[in-house]
């Protein structure tokens, strides 16, 4: 699914002059006008009258989360469904909290807006100490913080450029696909200017436009490099969201004929249910069969990759950069020979779609090998719950209305296995890897398609970082489904460097959250420690519980792990313990 924001591709009437004219209504208006509903908001005192003005705009859903880090998640997961989301906390307790979220949405290129209630105007240059801060008369600190981790910073203490200061972050925000710093005085939301007279005339961000003759350049040097190929591939990966090339990555699927495999960050991007899809290209740990094929093709062309140690396997990824087309959202290189910049993904892939011979060797190889995946092991009665049991039920409860998020650690791997349907969803934080960050996303995903019915994977110790925003979820009336896998400890890091550290204090989830529930909403919890616990689970939560919020809390041995979380760990331990190059 294409989670693009199209502001200003239509030409939009200009309206008439409506509004109150002042600072918090332009914002809140500004807000709608870029496809914001929800925004996520723990109060303080330097942003209660904000607040208020938000709450005061009809079209906007002011949702209180239990803690700022929760309402940055929920703002990431709400961006990954509806193209930007928004939080608003309030001045640097509020601030340095929300920090780790947003810095995970700039690693993933999603457009959150961060909207800090800041200082009274009258208090910048002054020698004053306020509360909420570090004890100095210098405010910057908060501000220096996020410079690093959105693309621009507005702090508004000035009512005559306030306008200006808010529609240009916010629109770089959009323009960059990364997030926005915004500060507002806490005495500036309620008071009328003229530059606010009026509803904000909306955006028109003018679409990025490839360098035609680079394009044509980029295009005939790699059809060339490709229509030579014996047996070539295309792998997509995590850029395709930022660059919005779903679609034209399609037309190229449908014209060349090639396998398609997917890069595990990239998951999620490319379409699963197409006849040429073979898995996920990760290395070692790649979908059976499909690694072969890539490491074996003589030309590879990647869509949006990104080569980090996580993804590349500890850099053991058997990759020959000369027999590689890398495209990025703005560049293409080819081999070891020429690059070009200032082309666009979209526009190179759907013209190159029209310049390729269509040529299915590589995808007849990989039918001659394949062999269906086995199935799990005989299940005896009342035996205890396998991990790969359970993710075969998983596997059955997909389908178009459905979203999967999967949370850091081993469900990483389950969930790569998973085969998406068609319109089903699938999120996860691969280059942040934030633990606990999927309880927040699943809040704000839910809370941004109604539609759909989120499958959330979650491991214990990930979850005792998170947990309070269950209570948001069901306050909202979510209705998702939380597979909470209790394990004993953090097997993810288990598996890269083992220690004391890594096992926790088990908790009573199902109590934990039925306390949270407290009788108030729609929630109902399960216990599950065999096959058949999980089924009559499973069926109740898709049955008569399908409007509530449901968690299952899955107990499984604390050493039942996939088999290449087991060979990713050893790797990624192996790169992390390279000793020091001689000086």
């Amino acid at each position: 699914m294409d989670s693009t924001n199209n502001i200003g591709s239509e030409p939009i009437p200009v309206l008439t002059p409506t509004c109150s004219g002042t600072l918090g209504r332009h914002l809140a208006r500004r807000l709608v006008e870029i496809g914001v509903r929800d925004v996520f908001s723990v109060p303080g005192d330097f942003n209660l009258t904000l607040l208020d003005h938000l709450l005061a705009e009809p079209e906007l859903n002011l949702i209180g989360c239990c803690n700022e880090l929760n309402a940055g998640y929920a703002a990431d997961g709400y961006a990954r469904a509806k193209g930007v989301g928004a939080c608003v906390v309030t001045f640097t307790v509020g601030g340095l909290s929300v920090l780790n979220a947003i810095a995970g949405a700039y690693s993933e290129n999603l457009p959150v807006i961060c909207i800090v209630g800041g200082p009274n105007s009258n208090d910048y240059g002054t020698n004053r100490i306020l509360h909420h801060t570090i004890g100095l008369s210098d405010f910057t600190q908060e501000l220096r913080c996020f410079q690093t981790i959105t693309c621009t910073q507005a702090v508004v203490n000035n009512l005559d450029d306030a306008h200006e200061l808010i529609d240009t972050a916010i629109s770089t925000a959009l323009k960059e696909s990364k997030p926005a710093y915004i500060s507002i005085s806490c005495n500036l939301s309620g008071i009328p200017h003229p530059t606010f007279a009026r509803d904000p005339v909306p955006f028109f961000l003018a679409p990025k436009l490839s360098n035609q003759m680079g394009l044509e350049a980029a295009v005939e040097a790699t059809a060339d490099f490709l229509n030579k190929a014996v047996k070539p591939v295309i792998i997509g990966g995590p850029k395709l969201r930022v660059a919005k090339a779903q679609r034209a990555f399609n037309e190229l699927l449908e014209a060349s004929g090639y396998p398609v495999a997917v890069m595990p960050s990239g998951k999620g991007l490319v379409p699963e249910h197409h006849p040429h899809f073979i898995g996920t290209y990760w290395g070692a740990v790649s979908t059976t069969f499909c690694g072969e094929i890539v490491e074996s093709a003589d030309a590879y062309i990647f869509v949006g990759p990104i080569f980090n140690d996580y993804s590349s396997v500890g850099y053991s990824l058997l990759i020959k950069k000369e027999k590689s087309v890398i495209v990025q959202r703005n560049r293409v290189t080819i081999g070891n020979g020429p690059s070009f910049g200032w082309v666009f993904m979209a526009d190179f892939l759907s013209a190159l779609a029209k310049k390729l011979k269509r040529n299915t060797t590589a995808f007849e190889n990989y039918q001659r090998i394949f062999i269906p995946p086995g199935i799990p092991l005989k299940y005896e009665k009342d035996e205890p719950l396998r991990v790969n049991i359970l993710f075969k039920h998983i596997q059955e409860m997909l389908n178009g209305s459905t979203a999967v998020i999967a949370e850091t650690g081993d469900s990483w791997f389950n969930c790569q296995k998973l085969l998406l349907p068609e319109n089903c969803g699938y999120e996860f934080q691969m280059q942040y890897g934030s633990i606990g960050w999927s309880v927040g996303a699943t809040l704000g995903y839910a809370q941004a398609t109604p539609e759909k019915r989120v499958i959330a994977c979650i491991g214990d110790g990930s979850f005792q970082v998170t947990a309070q925003d269950v209570s948001t979820m069901i306050r909202c009336g979510q209705k998702s489904i939380i597979f909470l896998i209790n394990n004993g400890g953090y097997t993810i890091e288990v598996e890269i460097h083992d220690g004391p550290y890594n096992v926790i204090k088990n908790w009573n989830y199902t109590g934990l959250v039925d306390a949270i529930h407290n009788g108030e909403g729609k929630c109902w919890t399960a216990k599950v420690k065999t096959e058949e616990e999980l089924v009559e689970a499973i069926g109740a939560a898709t049955g008569p519980e399908k409007d509530s919020l449901c968690f299952i809390e899955v107990i499984v041995h604390k050493d039942d792990t996939s088999k290449e979380l087991l060979e990713w760990g050893s790797r990624v331990s192996a790169a992390n313990s390279r000793p020091p190059n001689p000086q």
